[in-house]
This record gives C-alpha cells, sequence and structure tokens, in this order.
C-alpha cells in the first residue's frame, strides 16, 4: 500500500499518516514491484523521528520485510538510536570485526588494515538471513552504506532479498505438508568451514566464539512472531541437515527448498548507494551478496542487528 502524504498526491483509502502539533509529515512509504521491500521517503534519520512517524515506518516493515532510506548522513551513534526504537540490539560474536568504540555496530568492508581485514569481508557470501545460528536469531538488521565500490560510475556489490513469506505460501500443499513438522540444525561453525573449503581468506572461530554459538535447532516453517506469517526459515549459508529424515533425503530436501526460497519471482536486487540505510526482516527475509568488486575498490558499511526470540 502507497502512503501518500502531501496535498499533491490522492490519499488512498486506509493510508496512514502522521501529524506533528497539527502539521502533516512529509514520511511517505512507496513499495517496490517486487515480493517485497518499500522505499520510506521524507525521514531525515540523524534527527529525532517524531512518535507518529516512528509508527508509520514500523508498520511498513511489518508489512513489507524490508525498507529503504536513501541519502542518510548517520553518525555511529545516531545509526544505534534509530535502530534502538525497534528493540535491544545484538553484540556480534565475531567480535574482531565490531566498531572499536560502538560494539552494536558490526563493521561489514573488504578493506584491510595491513594484513587485517577491519570488517567482515565476505559477508553475504552464501543465501543466509543474519544470526540464523542463534538459539535467538535475530529480528532484523540495519545497514548503512558509507563506501560504495563502484566501476564506471556505476555501482558495484548489490545485494538481493528474498521473501520468505512469499516463498512459503508458493509451495505446492505436498510440499508444504511434507515440511510442517520438520526441523534443520544451523551453524556458524558450519558457515566458516563452507567459506574456507571455497578459498575465502577465513579461519575458524575460536573456541571461545564457539562456546557462544553452539549448532541450533529451528523449524523449517516458523510462524513470525511478529506478523503471524508462515516463513520458509532454511538457507543454504548456515543449515547443516534437516533432522529425522535419511541423510540423502535431507541432503535433496535442503536443496529443493533452498532453490525455491531463492526464485527471481521472490527477489528484491538492491543497487547501493553511499547514504542508504537499509534494513529487513531477517525471519522474514534471506539476502546475498554479489562480489563483483576487489581493492582498491572500497566497500565499507555499518550494521546493526536486532535482538530476536527464540523460535520453534
Amino acid at each position: 500500500m502507497t502512503v501518500y502524504s502531501s496535498n499533491e498526491a490522492p490519499v488512498a483509502r486506509g493510508s496512514r499518516l502522521a501529524f506533528h502539533h497539527g502539521t502533516l509529515m512529509a514520511v511517505s512509504i512507496h513499495p517496490f514491484d517486487t515480493a517485497l521491500g518499500a522505499e520510506v521517503r521524507g525521514l531525515d534519520l540523524s534527527a529525532s523521528v517524531d512518535d507518529s512517524s516512528f509508527e508509520i515506518v514500523r508498520g511498513a516493515y511489518e508489512e513489507h520485510s524490508l525498507l529503504l532510506f536513501r541519502d542518510q548522513t548517520l553518525s555511529p551513534e545516531q545509526h544505534i538510536d534509530f535502530s534502538r526504537r525497534f528493540g535491544a540490539l545484538e553484540i556480534h560474536v565475531l567480535d574482531q570485526w565490531r566498531h572499536p568504540e560502538h560494539p552494536e555496530i558490526l563493521i561489514v568492508s573488504n578493506i584491510k588494515d595491513k594484513d587485517r581485514h577491519i570488517g567482515v569481508p565476505h559477508a553475504g557470501r552464501y543465501w543466509h538471513t543474519d544470526l540464523s545460528y542463534m538459539v535467538a536469531p535475530s529480528r532484523g538488521s540495519l545497514l548503512y552504506a558509507i563506501e560504495i565500490p563502484e566501476q564506471n560510475g556505476r555501482p558495484l556489490g548489490d545485494t538481493r532479498f528474498a521473501s520468505a513469506v512469499a516463498a512459503y505460501e508458493a509451495l505446492p500443499d505436498e510440499i508444504k505438508a511434507r515440511i510442517a513438522d520438520l526441523s534443520a540444525t544451523f551453524s556458524l561453525a558450519h558457515h566458516r568451514s563452507k567459506l574456507m573449503a571455497d578459498g575465502a581468506d577465513q579461519s575458524p572461530l575460536t573456541p571461545e566464539q564457539e562456546v557462544k554459538v553452539p549448532t541450533a535447532v529451528h523449524k523449517i516453517v516458523q510462524v513470525h512472531p511478529v506478523t503471524g506469517r508462515k516463513c520458509l526459515f532454511i538457507n543454504e549459508g548456515h543449515a547443516v541437515e534437516i533432522l529425522n529424515v535419511a541423510p540423502e533425503e535431507s541432503r535433496e530436501l535442503l536443496d529443493l527448498l533452498c532453490r525455491h526460497v531463492t526464485k527471481p519471482e521472490f527477489v528484491y536486487r538492491h543497487q547501493w548507494r553511499v547514504g542508504d540505510l537499509l534494513m529487513w526482516d531477517n525471519v522474514a527475509t534471506q539476502h546475498i551478496a554479489a562480489f563483483d568488486y576487489a581493492l582498491p575498490q572500497r566497500r565499507y558499511l555499518h550494521r546493526t542487528t536486532l535482538e530476536g526470540v527464540a523460535l520453534a
């Protein structure tokens, strides 16, 4: 649903408008022509967002699963303050890539300080949802673009997002019945091993990190804890195996579901611009990044991550 908020556009029936001291606010929601996502216009997130405008944003987040805020200029403190309006923030287990002054921020970057990566260099290499390897997976992520690689004026490093809600709804009834009560294991250590096997410049988790993120078990079909919509909760990056089926069936079913959820009809592709803040729902979506750039083309982003609740 498009939300208009000026006298120059018709107000759709059921639209949500923000008033502040009797004045119509400029915030408006513009859905993408894809299975998920919308752009939020009219908000400067470096300033205080009034409660009425924030409720419009919250409602759009729940409806569209992914929101884009263009042309933002945010300090780490402002990024954190806006993120906290949605709930408590995770302190990421990969402590070597946390912001040195703001542990709530995870740095995503290909930049090196001598031989050391200053941020997660391979974030998004496989289809995944952030922190699906946790007992309480993340509610959502907010990623802010500070440097974006480009070539001949064209941005590189696009990110694709898939709607796990639309993917579940499109499953044949016999597949829905087959997976209704099945669960899968999810592991960050598995993800790191996968990266190393594929030749990425990675190291195993430290013993301390492994203790913090043991293997988690989640049902493949999740009822979203806020919207109540059913989601297909399975991804190639973190899922290890499907339980209570034969190994061959586990591999076949895992492959089938991972291919299904990422079909083009469920996907939005985001072309980054400096100043973009993109936030997404980590239960209702999954994503993958394009690695079509290399140093000296620099990529540098800040990510906050919302705490979630334990899933079934």
